[in-house]
């Protein structure tokens, strides 16, 4: 079973493995902005000629989560911000009801061949292979977090590397490019490595903002991630993105962190 199923030409039917990890009945937003990711590359190709590598990927792409959404059929819209032959801006809005739930920015650049320059000082980290099993419905409960399979190395409470995968395809019967795939996990950082046990403290992210130097490749996709609460009530979850390959990028989510009782 697919996280979504396309019910019309913007519409889209969550299903049960979108399942929330806040609150069961809730979609968690992951599957979702990977949706969003593959609507914005599904209205790109349908508006440009470019095929293969000529393509703009998506480099930047920053998400605002405005509400919660139930497991229902969901309602999707891109706009072209800022068109251009080598550079755009694409706006794109998931929403339920009628209401808007999230908002995601993209720049879409033009890929060149960088090849000769190509590097980073950012070190990889440990291969899957070398990396052990974890179970993440030992902490949390709900539909995706039961379609993720894990493999982790905690350091601290806050502090960790891991790998991410699903056998789950993002859309039921569509290709779903290796990004948009990607993208529909990475909301799954901010819960892989607490700072707290989330019966006793809630912190949930506002938004997510994820930067790429280049596509993810297909299989497992990597994070190593910090934790940090404030003593305001704003936490921060930083990754350093990686495939097998080495690393691809970055990403933050700001959170509200909310202690119980």
């Amino acid at each position: 079973m697919a996280y979504f199923e396309r019910t019309g030409p913007t519409t889209f039917r969550a299903t049960r493995h979108t399942g929330g990890a806040w609150t069961l009945d809730e979609q968690h937003i992951a599957p979702a902005l990977g949706l969003l990711a593959h609507v914005v590359e599904t209205d790109r190709d349908a508006r440009r000629p470019e095929t293969g590598r000529d393509r703009l990927p998506m480099a930047r792409l920053s998400f605002d989560i405005l509400g919660t959404l139930p497991i229902d059929e969901v309602d999707t819209r891109v706009e072209v911000r800022r068109p251009g032959r080598t550079i755009e801006l694409v706006e794109a809005t998931l929403s339920h009801g009628g209401r808007p739930a999230v908002l995601l920015r993209a720049w879409l650049v033009q890929r060149r061949d960088t090849t000769a320059i190509a590097g980073t000082p950012t070190p990889p980290i440990p291969s899957p292979d070398d990396t052990p099993e974890w179970d993440p419905t030992t902490v949390w409960p709900g539909g995706f977090i039961a379609t993720a399979h894990l493999r982790r190395h905690q350091v601290e409470p806050g502090r960790a590397h891991f790998w991410v995968r699903t056998d789950e395809p993002l859309v039921e019967g569509e290709d779903v490019s290796p990004t948009a795939a990607a993208v529909g996990l990475l909301d799954i950082a901010n819960g892989m490595t607490v700072r707290e046990d989330p019966t006793r403290v809630a912190f949930p992210n506002l938004d997510l903002t994820a930067h790429l130097v280049r596509a993810p490749r297909p299989g497992w996709l990597g994070f190593d991630t910090a934790v940090t609460f404030g003593d305001d009530g704003i936490g921060l979850t930083s990754s350093v993105l990686h495939d097998e390959d080495g690393p691809v990028g970055t990403l933050a989510q700001v959170l509200t962190v909310r202690p119980q009782g």
